[in-house]
């Protein structure tokens, strides 16, 4: 907020206190000294100079709040996202709401809440967040960014909302005056809400104006905004069949490109298992979009464009934060192209990973209907039910919160467009419900674990979800109950970046006694140790785990040694990326018959995007393996996983 501080009386109580002394500094020029430090490049200074203030108007709600607000900016600034989060929360519940002085405060909090939630690909909150901004803006300019943002977020999370905002901006556009760079901006988000609708004629003319607006195909200049709707534009090409235009716009990127270099692949690089949370198919396909930053990992992560809808998107984005790169690797890649690298993706189908969700909810749903609770059915695409889902719940609750309400809460706790804060909210009403009814561990477990991440704002860095989910295995009743145990146990290893630990915790399943061999929980344990044993080469380690899983399945770790590739097929290395001097890589996987023929050949990870995905799939599909022996002459191998290099020669 510009201009001054105090308003009304409380100015003139200040000037008071100055008057009173004369050698004090005032409370004004303090926060001047804090506005001019946020202006800046040192946000460490503007912090503590925030931070100062706070402490001065500790007293005054209004102030501290304006303050509070304030200094969640210097902390986002400086990547401390969840002392941010609380404290743009904090002063946005305390800020006079009909305060017109106060809108942009709001606008900025609500705004930067989003961009929290955004960061750490929670897609709903941060929408709720970006059109709360829009409602509160008062400048043309602020409603227009607010509504980009919201167009941005609900392409993955409801499409109907996406559409919405996108008019909205439409409508401004006439009257506002931007310069060529925002309406490229604009037009790439449009284009991407396009695509992922399924309109793909629309998004190739949207992108071919978003290209335009950024300068064209010119190449003697390009930054990072032309990189990203060039890439935009191959997708739409490629999903309109036209492959040769779509290679082309991909050439102009420059990534592949001999003349610049080439991203390697990541030392730890793997895509999300089949099945698992967001219920991952093989037909699935999602582009992604990182940068890898100096330290090697994955920063930045965003979803461009899935086959298979917005939940699909997020969980290959979601696992795309996990990868990493050598310092060696690091140091090798062009500057340029590791701050806007794209890939495509497909799920890993060598161990398909049950979802603790599921098995969670199916035991509080088996319990509640014995209790004669009405579940409703969640088939439903997720926004067009929530309206149907707040109804049912405000019916329900009418005369407060009974176990017949649960239904209703618990639709809503499990519709993933609902905003994380909502959710955690109603997660603590389900479960104190399932609570006073006497909902057994397993069935209550889910909720709780809801209830108690959801205003994690960062629950995906390092160590957080341990931090935040670890205790409750101390806790009654889950630490006498087997299940919910497992249940916790899993949801570690699952959030854990090293595979030393997370086998280690899952190993602690397997190794329960209390559970069944044939529990879900301690069969999902066994298929992801199968996993780990064979991501680092012991393959009779994953052949047993995998065994004792109970599954029937020819995966490649059921046998001590894959077979060898005896012979490779023809050259297939694309033309045009000759042609455009492009190289790139992929990751194929594929099942290997008992006679050593290829089937069901699919890349997993292609580098750049599509230009040499089919050539990936096509150097295995006539490839031929050693025979291996299989009574019945079945599949000898399912799951193989091999990469490529397409590498021109000097």
């Amino acid at each position: 907020m510009s201009g001054k501080f105090w308003v009304g009386s409380a100015l003139a109580a200040f000037a008071s206190v100055a008057m009173a002394q004369q050698t004090a500094r005032t409370v004004q020029q303090d926060f001047d000294a804090a506005e001019a430090l946020d202006a800046g490049t040192d946000k460490a200074a503007a912090l503590t100079a925030w931070e100062a203030l706070e402490k001065r108007v500790a007293s005054r709600p209004r102030s501290r709040a304006i303050v509070l607000v304030r200094k969640s900016a210097a902390l986002l600034a400086l990547d401390r996202k969840d002392e941010a989060n609380a404290a743009a929360r904090e002063g946005l519940a305390i800020l006079p709401a009909d305060d017109p002085s106060l809108r942009a405060d709001r606008f900025n909090a609500s705004f930067n809440l989003g961009r929290i939630a955004m960061t750490s690909l929670d897609y709903a909150t941060a929408a709720d967040w970006f059109g709360k901004a829009e409602v509160i803006a008062d400048t043309p300019r602020d409603k227009m960014v607010a509504a980009l943002a919201v167009v941005q977020t609900t392409t993955f999370t409801d499409p109907a909302a996406a559409a919405a905002a996108q008019a909205r901006i439409d409508g401004q556009l006439a009257a506002a005056k931007l310069d060529a760079a925002s309406l490229g901006t604009i037009a790439e988000a449009k284009g991407t809400m396009q695509l992922n609708r399924g309109d793909i004629a629309a998004a190739q003319g949207t992108f071919r104006d978003a290209v335009r607006d950024f300068g064209g195909m010119d190449t003697s200049r390009i930054d990072i905004r032309d990189v990203s709707v060039r890439s935009d534009a191959a997708i739409a090409y490629l999903l309109g069949g036209n492959e040769d235009e779509a290679r082309r716009y991909v050439a102009m990127t420059g990534a592949g490109a001999t003349s610049i270099g080439l991203i390697d692949p990541g030392v730890a690089m793997v895509p999300p298992d089949c099945g698992g949370e967001a219920g991952l198919k093989p037909a699935d396909m999602a582009v992604v979009e990182f940068s890898i930053a100096d330290d090697g990992t994955a920063q930045a992560v965003r979803p461009i464009y899935a086959a298979g809808g917005g939940k699909v998107a997020l969980e290959f984005a979601r696992a795309v934060r996990q990868w990493s790169w050598t310092a060696e690797q690091v140091k090798a890649m062009p500057t340029f192209l590791r701050f806007n690298v794209r890939v495509e993706m497909r799920c890993n189908l060598a161990f398909q990973r049950p979802s603790i969700s599921d098995a969670l909810q199916a035991d509080m749903i088996a319990w509640g209907r014995g209790k004669g609770l009405a579940f409703v059915d969640q088939s439903a695409a997720p926004a067009t039910a929530l309206i149907a889902q707040r109804r049912a719940l405000a019916a329900a609750s009418a005369n407060g919160d009974t176990l017949a309400t649960l239904p209703a809460l618990f639709a809503l706790v499990h519709n993933p467009v609902l905003p994380r804060d909502e959710r955690g909210a109603l997660a603590r009403r389900a479960l104190a419900l399932a609570i006073a009814n006497d909902a057994p561990a397993s069935a209550r477990l889910g909720l709780d674990v809801e209830a108690r991440t959801a205003g994690v704002a960062d629950l995906y860095k390092r160590g957080m979800f341990r931090r935040v989910v670890e205790p409750m295995l101390a806790e009654a009743p889950y630490a006498a109950d087997a299940p919910s145990r497992a249940a916790l146990r899993l949801m570690l290893a699952d959030h854990e970046d090293g595979r030393s630990r997370s086998e280690a915790i899952l190993q602690q399943v397997a190794q329960d006694t209390a559970l069944p061999a044939a529990d879900p929980f301690k069969v999902g344990a066994m298929i992801r140790l199968a996993s780990i044993a064979q991501t680092r080469g012991d393959l009779t380690a994953a052949r047993n785990a995998f065994t004792a899983s109970g599954l029937a399945a020819s995966q490649c770790a059921l046998i001590d040694k894959p077979p060898r590739l005896a012979s490779f097929g023809t050259d297939s290395y694309p033309q045009e990326a000759r042609r455009w001097g492009m190289e790139g890589w992929t990751r194929t996987q594929f099942d290997v018959d008992a006679d050593g023929r290829v089937r069901n050949e699919r890349a997993i990870i292609s580098y750049p995007p599509f230009v040499f995905t089919k050539a990936g799939t096509n150097t295995f599909r006539t490839a031929r393996f050693e025979k291996t022996y299989r009574p019945d002459g079945g599949l000898g191998c399912g799951a193989l996983t091999r990469g490529v290099h397409f590498k021109l020669e000097n």
